[in-house]
């Protein structure tokens, strides 16, 4: 009559042994952490690292495009650049979504935990107490006075209670189940992953041979650049602060396009007294003032920390917007435009300062590095360099005659 007890340990033992190994996967999971503090958080950042990648592999698509058309050399370079650093942050912007979708993960698998440990203990003790009656010898069953007696009980009582069991424990094979999936969907994140990781460092691997012949040819013709350059470093050098080179600069940038503007010499008419002064059409400078330069994007893929007029440390109003990307991660120019400054400048770290037409100008900081030339020309999306290692905070400022507006209302 013992036999009756072995019907539930072949229900319950392999199902212990599954909720083991469930529980211990599960909490081996949970010990990686999260990045994020809840998963609110977690699905936001998500959603902007895929919209961020899908917005970067368009902007990738549309420099190739234009690259093939384009006909000099230099421009298709510079398209073919910007391409390459569009790819670079659509790349970064995929590591970001996995590595979301991970912490995600994990996080729904340590509240699976949770659930399992706490059903765990009862089947446990149950199990246990079966386990020891049934090692018991049969004829010392039927030895012991009663024994019969509380044999037929027990059989009674299982029959009735392993049904009641197995439907119970149902639920929990169903939270098992899940588990599994829940590992299954990490190891394929992990896949994705490993291969976004994968395609970065080939991708950056062609920009950084890419900008090599860049500075190599632009090093042939760069005596006027040099000097350009000292220029600006020795107006960074005058400036109290940063407001103030972004003023000078903006001032130079002003007299250039003035003295680009005006006309050459007149040839004296044949007839001088017929002669009658003409009224100058608008220049294309003075009609793009009244809009910003567009297209406008956010030169890094990564969260916003400070908005547009929000209090800062200093109790002062941000003049631009701080973002959060990943470390070493790409910096591309905003928009098109002329390097006014890049280098370093005191409690900035490593800046890029870039004239627009129509009196706008672009603030980038928390540069590692510049790859970019005061004097060079941009188009939208060409490489500024490399985000600090670590957790940077790249800030942007956009202004008109000097005067900051919010950047997010012009960028797509």
């Amino acid at each position: 009559m013992i036999k009756t007890h072995r019907p539930f340990l072949l229900v319950a033992l392999p199902f212990l042994a599954v909720l083991a190994v469930g529980v211990w996967q599960a909490e081996g999971s949970a010990q990686r952490g999260s990045v994020y503090s809840d998963a609110a958080e977690t699905r936001a950042e998500l959603q902007r690292a895929l919209s961020e990648a899908k917005a970067a592999q368009a902007r990738a698509d549309k420099l190739d495009e234009t690259a093939e058309r384009a006909t000099e050399a230099a421009e298709k370079t510079a398209r073919q650049a910007a391409a390459l650093a569009a790819r670079v942050q659509q790349a970064e912007a995929g590591i970001a979504a996995a590595q979301a979708r991970i912490s995600l993960i994990d996080t729904q698998r340590q509240a699976l935990t949770t659930r399992l440990s706490r059903r765990q203990q009862p089947l446990v003790r149950l199990t246990g107490a079966l386990q020891k009656l049934s090692r018991r010898p049969l004829a010392l069953s039927a030895l012991r006075p009663g024994s019969v007696r509380d044999m037929v009980y027990l059989r009674a009582m299982l029959a009735t209670t392993v049904p009641q069991v197995a439907e119970r424990t149902s639920a929990l094979r169903t939270e098992i189940d899940r588990g599994r999936q829940l590992e299954r969907e990490t190891m394929q994140a992990v896949t994705v992953l490993r291969e976004s990781e994968k395609t970065l460092g080939s991708q950056r691997t062609k920009l950084a041979a890419l900008e090599t012949q860049q500075r190599l040819k632009s090093r042939q013709a760069s005596g006027s650049a040099d000097r350009e350059a000292e220029r600006a470093l020795a107006l960074a050098e005058q400036a109290r602060d940063l407001d103030g080179l972004v003023d000078q600069l903006d001032q130079a940038g002003k007299l250039r396009e003035e003295l680009a503007q005006l006309a050459g010499p007149v040839m004296r008419p044949a007839r001088p007294e017929t002669a009658v002064a003409i009224t100058p059409e608008p220049t294309p400078s003075q009609t793009a003032r009244a809009g910003a330069p567009s297209p406008y994007q956010l030169p890094v893929a990564g969260r916003t920390l400070v908005g547009f007029g929000s209090p800062t440390e200093d109790g002062v109003s941000a003049k631009g917007v701080t973002l959060a990307p990943a470390g070493g991660a790409q910096v591309v120019a905003p928009a098109a435009g002329r390097v006014a400054f890049a280098g370093t400048y005191r409690g900035y770290g490593r800046i890029v300062i870039i004239e627009h037409s129509g009196g706008w100008t672009s603030l980038v900081t928390g540069l590692a590095r510049t790859d970019v030339l005061v004097g060079e020309d941009l188009v939208a999306g060409a490489p500024l360099g490399v985000a600090e290692p670590g957790r940077p905070e790249v800030i942007l400022e956009l202004r008109r005659d000097g005067t900051p507006v919010n950047p997010l209302e012009f960028t797509r």
